[in-house]
């Protein structure tokens, strides 16, 4: 789990599931670059962990706009000339709605942000992975990734298609030193999933129905996503590792 003189780059690193990766990567010794949409909270994730004593960037990031992303890893290389790991954390879930009222704009933003988003990101690193020698990426998707739930085209399209493409990529890179996979979450207290975090009765009902009886902290997916990232997990892509606290296996 040592990542001294490696180069950690986290799509929506500025809070939930992104920045808890950008800490664990941080504290095992890689430099890591933030990218995230949301400027102040973006330089401010980045500021304390240079104040903690990491290597850390913040770069200001729409992952809907693929010449956006592209300068964003011409940045990465500029100041570090490599990528080692990508995490692939940057995500949105519009308010559920029957697929007849489902609004173009919400659409847009769940296909953009979860699914293009992602694709962007390994569109750029991959050279940067290719010209160290190998990298691992690592998708978030989501337990909706496997199943559906009403009101949840957006979503529940944009990370079957993550789950898709992860596994096309590690078909593409398998023989040349970048593995490829993919973690689908439960539900973790981010401030992404406040609506239902937030939310007593709904609360009541999700932690009812996952046997492990409690939502997820973003360090306890933070840790899965750097061990598919290390040597630990060498042999391991094009996988899809849940992470739900047991909901898809009822």
């Amino acid at each position: 789990m040592d990542f001294a003189n490696k180069v950690a780059v986290v799509t929506g690193g500025a809070s939930g599931i992104g920045l808890a990766s950008a800490e664990w990567f941080a504290e095992r010794g890689a430099a890591v670059v933030l990218l995230d949409y949301n400027d102040e909270t973006g330089r401010a994730a980045a500021a304390a962990l240079t104040n903690a004593g990491r290597d850390a960037s913040f770069i200001r990031t729409d992952m809907r706009d693929p010449a956006q992303v592209e300068r964003a890893f011409e940045a990465v290389k500029a100041r570090h000339g490599r990528v080692d790991a990508l995490v692939n954390a940057a995500g949105v879930s519009p308010v559920p709605t029957p697929v007849h009222e489902y609004s173009l704009d919400a659409w847009d933003q769940a296909i953009g942000i979860n699914l293009s988003g992602t694709f962007y990101a390994i569109r750029f690193a991959v050279p940067l992975m290719l010209a160290a020698g190998g990298g691992a990426i690592v998708n978030i998707a989501s337990m909706m990734g496997a199943v559906a739930h009403p009101g949840g085209a957006g979503y529940v399209a944009s990370k079957h298609g993550v789950v898709g493409l992860t596994k096309a990529a590690a078909l593409d890179y398998g023989r040349r030193g970048i593995r490829v996979n993919a973690v689908g979450p439960g539900v973790v207290k981010t401030p992404m999933t406040r609506m239902v975090t937030d939310n007593e009765q709904v609360s009541q009902i999700m932690t009812a129905a996952t046997p492990l009886g409690r939502f997820a902290e973003p360090a306890e997916m933070a840790s899965l996503i750097g061990f598919l990232c290390s040597d630990g997990a060498s042999f391991i892509t094009g996988a899809f590792y849940l992470a739900d606290g047991g909901y898809i296996a009822q």
